[in-house]
């Protein structure tokens, strides 16, 4: 009997082509949107579950009241990782950690510049990354050693055995290789490239063993592993208040420790009242929602095509049940049907799928892997697909087996208002649905666009950053003369922090109308050299700039406007602050606002101070040169000061437009899931167009005899259409709006939402609609009427 089913099912789909590539089509793309979305989501949670023990591994962070409000830090002293391992209950490992930067290996000729950590030797049993070569319990046991990864390896050892061999770290070791590590794949929220010992950083740094004591120092990164038997409840309450607890005198800020679980850290990446609330796990949700959306729309366009042809099946479900066929049979054939154009369009799908994935791979920043050769897949596919089917096809089996054999042979059928309401509804979901996502795109891309135009403070135009080495701040002085002479540089000056982020932060105790006792938290601290506020084009509000010589001026501070306002000093030149730690200093200029960390966020206060060590070298090029030629006599300059290390820069408008990453990739797949939302939905209005021309067609032909010209044809099928696109904008405007305004709310910098972009999307879906019903209501106007009201 299946074989019967499948035979007359392809006979079906063969005869009448022009449907069955609609319907086929049309679910595959619901299908392919729904099945790329479902990839992405896999990959996105599958971060970090690679490792074994990933859900026993945490970060320490630190929640501080700031002005009322709970800000959440991953920076935090280290004394806690020694407190950790002594005092805590439940806690297996801990490693401390420095901020994962780029350091220079050299083996040889060879020279990279490359992302590494220092880390505690327990961070191999906390994260258990394989090693391929070498034993994660001694191989970082040693302070002279260094593990890398197989990439790393083999760029500088080549073919050769790498294990025992010295390589330079930064031009001041020679670290031996203990052990060589598999590659770090791309669902990590660790990228590193090789490993060195917490205690060779400890031991180098005298700063850094200093902090061993300080509880004020939050510089560090620490990581712990939990006993099995350990939760993390019981472990958070022991350690919320180590910092209080061991702090000499008054603790600022109420500061209380709590454990960040490694399986969140990727999709829960946002903090709200001290605990991880979300994040890309929105985006997420978002994507999934509309992928399912879209697969449901292109399951109505099925169902609204199956019953837009139900004349010409009533028929056929009248002779079989004439003969005998129950109406269980009858069931049993259409959802057949159902299953083979589902197959048809999985198929279909998975060819589309297959062939953007590269494409969307590099849009979406991913590396999603198609996993045919995995057979828990292909198992999900197939549920996947009989789902698919069954909702798709379960209204018009029902529906078409239900005709009975005496009215249908007599010609008698009708469809009955219940039928026609029902199309309709599903009609008004398809369109609200995509008119809602075509506002939500629309007010992603004006907010983008806000924020991008938002003045930053300073002047991006050909200004270009070189993270310092300790051979470019020993040489700074010379090197700068030099660039300067070149006749390619304008500007050069450094700071203890990039443009487009912020290294370090204070407390600021004490300024001049202080009210009570609780200190200026989160202000950002930067050492600058006298030519940062002119290489970056800040300008200088009030009062003076840094002297040259650093050391007269070696208590003189400058504030930005923000600073400024969190003082509340309307006139903060020659005012004194003390910082954190009681030294005081004298502010000599304001300058004005610069984005620094987000542009959706307002300004950070800060601080900045005349300084000799810097982590950023900031020059600008001159407006005439050309910038290869520039870039090519910086790297002569760079090779002969910082010979260990390649020349590396970054443009710093470059660096600043990835902070839009997220909101852009957004915006763009918001856009592609919304034009295909669109494009099956037309689709489905095609069906229900193709329905009541099918309906009307003698109607039709009547009102041809009777004079009835091609545009009263083509007005009589439209009219009803565009009433209901017009309801599916006012359904679409309240759901759009409720969903805007919570995207909306987590941005404090954002537009102000008009009436502009549910005009747009109304007016764009009533013309959609009008170029889609067009081709159905002018084919019926130009029918011959003889042909429709001809008697069989």
């Amino acid at each position: 009997m299946l074989k019967s089913y499948l035979k007359i099912a392809l006979r079906g789909l063969v005869k009448h082509r022009v449907y069955s590539l609609i319907n086929i089509s049309g679910l595959a793309v619901g299908m392919a949107v729904a099945l790329l979305i479902g990839l992405l989501i896999h990959y996105e949670f599958s971060y970090n579950r690679f490792l074994s023990g990933y859900d026993q591994s945490y970060q320490i962070y630190v929640n501080e009241s700031v002005e009322g409000a709970i800000e959440s830090s991953n920076a935090v002293p280290l004394p806690v990782a020694n407190a950790l391992r002594n005092n805590i209950p439940g806690i297996r490992y801990v490693a401390e950690c420095d901020w994962m930067q780029r350091h220079g290996l050299m083996v040889g000729e060879q020279k990279l510049y490359l992302s590494g950590a220092s880390v505690g030797g327990d961070f191999l049993k906390i994260f258990r990354f394989p090693l391929l070569q070498g034993h994660a319990e001694t191989a970082l046991s040693d302070p002279y050693s260094i593990i890398l990864t197989a990439r790393t390896a083999r760029a500088l050892f080549g073919d050769e055995d790498p294990m025992g061999k010295s390589v330079r770290y930064d031009n001041r070791f020679d670290l031996q290789v203990t052990g060589v590590m598999g590659n770090i794949p791309s669902n990590s929220s660790f990228y590193f490239q090789y490993l060195v010992p917490f205690s060779l950083y400890e031991q180098s740094a005298g700063w850094v063993r200093a902090s061993r004591t300080q509880w004020e120092n939050y510089s560090f990164q620490i990581y712990a592993a939990l006993d099995p038997n350990a939760s993390r409840e019981q472990v958070s309450s022991r350690i919320r208040d180590l910092i209080q607890d061991n702090s000499e005198g008054k603790v600022n800020f109420e500061p209380e420790l709590g454990l960040y679980p490694f399986k969140d850290w990727h999709l829960y990446n946002e903090f709200e009242n001290g605990q991880p609330s979300g994040g890309y796990i929105d985006y997420l949700q978002m994507f999934g929602l509309i992928g399912l959306l879209v697969l449901i729309l292109a399951c109505i366009n099925f169902t609204n095509l199956a019953t837009a042809r139900s004349e010409k099946r009533a028929k056929e479900v009248g002779v079989r049940k004439a003969i005998g066929s129950k109406r269980k049979h009858l069931v049993t054939q259409f959802l057949v049907e159902s299953f083979l154009i589902t197959s048809l369009a999985a198929v279909l799908s998975l060819i589309l799928v297959y062939a953007i994935l590269p494409f969307f791979n590099d849009l979406a920043n991913v590396r999603i892997q198609f996993p045919l050769d995995q057979p828990l897949f292909w198992i999900v596919l197939l549920v996947y697909t009989t789902l698919t089917a069954l909702m798709a096809g379960s209204r018009p089996a029902w529906y078409l087996s239900s005709f009975q054999a005496v009215k249908v042979l007599k010609g008698k059928i009708t469809t009955g208002r219940g039928t026609s309401r029902g199309r309709k509804i599903l009609v008004l979901l398809q369109f609200s649905s995509s008119i809602a996502l075509i506002i939500g795109t629309m007010v992603i891309y004006r907010q983008i666009n806000y924020v991008q135009q938002r003045p930053v403070g300073y002047d991006q135009e050909r200004l270009m950053m070189t993270r310092m080495t300790d051979d470019l701040n020993d040489n700074y002085q010379v090197l700068r003369n030099e660039m300067l002479q070149s006749g390619v540089v304008e500007s050069v000056a450094w700071g203890s922090s990039p443009i487009t982020s912020i290294f370090s932060r204070i407390e600021v105790e004490h300024w001049p109308g202080k009210t009570g006792d609780t200190p200026a938290g989160g202000i950002a601290f930067i050492r600058v050299t006298e030519d940062y506020f002119n290489t970056l084009g800040i300008q200088l509000l009030q009062g003076r700039n840094f002297h040259p010589d650093w050391q007269s001026d070696s208590t003189s501070l400058i504030i930005n406007r923000a600073a400024a306002d969190r003082f509340g000093l309307e006139d903060p030149v020659n005012q004194t602050i003390t910082l954190q730690g009681g030294d005081q200093g004298t502010i000599v200029g304001l300058v004005e606002d610069a984005l620094m960390i987000s542009p959706y966020d307002p300004v950070v206060p800060t601080v900045f101070a005349h300084g000799q060590w810097g982590a950023s070298m900031l020059y600008r090029l001159r407006p005439e040169v050309n910038t290869q030629q520039a870039i090519a006599t910086l790297s002569v300059l760079f090779n002969r000061h910082n010979p260990t290390f390649p020349y590396e820069y970054e443009f710093v408008d470059d660096t600043y437009a990835q902070k839009f990453r997220l909101e852009v990739l957004v915006g763009k797949l918001a856009a592609i899931f919304a034009a295909l939302a669109i494009f099956v939905s037309c689709l489905g209005l095609f069906g229900l167009a193709t329905y009541l021309a099918e309906q009307r067609r003698k109607e039709i032909g009547i009102r041809k005899v009777l004079g009835a010209s091609l545009s009263q044809i083509w007005l009589l099928l439209s009219r009803e259409f565009i009433g209901l696109i017009l309801l599916s904008c006012i359904i679409a405007v309240p759901i759009a709006l409720y969903f805007i305004q919570r995207w909306l709310a987590q941005y404090t910098y954002r537009i102000d939402i008009g009436p502009g972009e549910f005009i747009i999307a109304g007016l764009g879906a009533v013309l959609i609609t009008l170029i889609t019903i067009s081709f159905q209501a002018i084919r019926a106007g130009r029918e011959r009427p003889v042909e429709s009201l001809r008697v069989e």
